[in-house]
């Protein structure tokens, strides 16, 4: 009975971990199905994402979006809501970061670099906002609106970089003019890792302490657990999924900021680069909790990191990687339904 109680109280550990494992087994029957060596793939994942100090600098560049797009995710799902809007809302944010820096070049690059990560995150923010009030207000699934709004951000995108904001430079791939250089954000002292990642396990910490320790925390966690209750002593239910939703979508919008800031320097077709949809799998896997998107952001950016490693060692195509993401997708989303089987009596 106490072995019992003790898997029921620690389920939102060990499930994940047995999907995870699960995941690696089938993808490890996939690569022998294929004709190569899965322990031989797996230790080539390894190396190209934690073998090295140029793996781990390249995985944690790897991770730096996906900390902030997978709480676009995690934060209204403590409300009881599925958004999967982090893709738009990342890309909405990299438009505004690109049209801001444009907008104010000849300002210090300091107050146009945050004026870049503001607008990007009112950007953001908005998108998943309007998500959620058309939840709020007129009963729109939520799911399906977030899903619509990435294709919307993206058709914008294309409208902007091949229309109006083009660069009359950029013949074989459309873009914005460059934001310039003096306006790029820089790499950490000491290492070839951009400011993203600090802002990313900033915001993670930040969220974290909110959602976890303040009453707007606490009352976020009974309109999810009970929407009808929590009517039923009158939390304001609409502003507290409003508010929710802005800051979920301000950190998708930081991503696209620090996309354009510290990778690509304009607006491109480069933006759409599934981040967001990435940021789904770590919200679920992380059991939505701000400060466990850490380590499983790390350990996905490792994965993508490995991709490069794994075409020139094996042979493999660089979507091998994405491969394997959608499989562990599709046993994390598969283990939901474990949550809750065992009741020690």
């Amino acid at each position: 009975m106490k072995a019992v109680a003790l898997l029921s109280a620690t389920e939102s550990v060990w499930i994940p971990m047995v999907a995870l494992v699960l995941s690696l087994a089938v993808f490890g029957v996939v690569m022998a199905f294929l004709g190569h060596d899965p322990w031989s793939v797996f230790y080539s994942m390894y190396r190209g994402g934690f073998g090295s100090a140029f793996s781990w600098q390249n995985t944690l560049e790897r991770a730096s979006p996906l900390l902030l797009t997978a709480l676009c995710t995690a934060l209204p799902a403590r409300l009881g809501l599925i958004m999967i809007g982090g893709e738009g809302a990342f890309v909405v944010g990299g438009i505004a970061a690109a049209i801001t820096g444009l907008s104010l070049s000849g300002w210090s690059s300091h107050w146009v670099i945050a004026a870049m990560a503001v607008l990007a995150m009112v950007s953001g923010g908005v998108w998943i906002a309007i998500t959620g009030w058309l939840k709020h207000a007129r009963g729109v699934n939520e799911t399906i609106t977030s899903l619509l709004f990435n294709y919307i951000a993206i058709a914008v995108l294309n409208h902007l970089v091949t229309g109006p904001l083009r660069d009359p430079q950029s013949l074989n791939k459309p873009s914005t003019m460059p934001i310039g250089s003096a306006n790029m954000l820089g790499d950490i002292p000491g290492s070839h890792i951009h400011w993203g990642l600090v802002f990313g396990l900033a915001l993670c910490l930040i969220y974290y302490v909110i959602y976890q320790f303040s009453t707007m925390g606490f009352a976020v966690r009974v309109i999810g657990g009970n929407l009808r209750a929590a009517k039923l002593v009158g939390l304001p239910v609409g502003r507290l999924t409003i508010l929710t939703c802005f800051l979920a979508g301000a950190a998708a919008g930081l991503a696209g900021a620090i996309e354009i800031a510290a990778i690509h320097g304009a607006a491109n077709a480069s933006l759409v680069a599934g981040y967001g949809y990435a940021g789904i799998l770590v919200a679920f896997l992380a059991r939505q909790n701000p400060l466990t998107i850490i380590p499983v952001a790390i350990f996905l950016g490792g994965i993508l990191a490995s991709s490069g490693l794994l075409q020139r060692s094996h042979h493999l195509p660089d979507a091998t990687v994405f491969i394997l993401q959608g499989i562990i997708f599709t046993f994390i989303l598969f283990s939901e339904t474990w949550y809750g089987r065992l009741k020690a009596s």
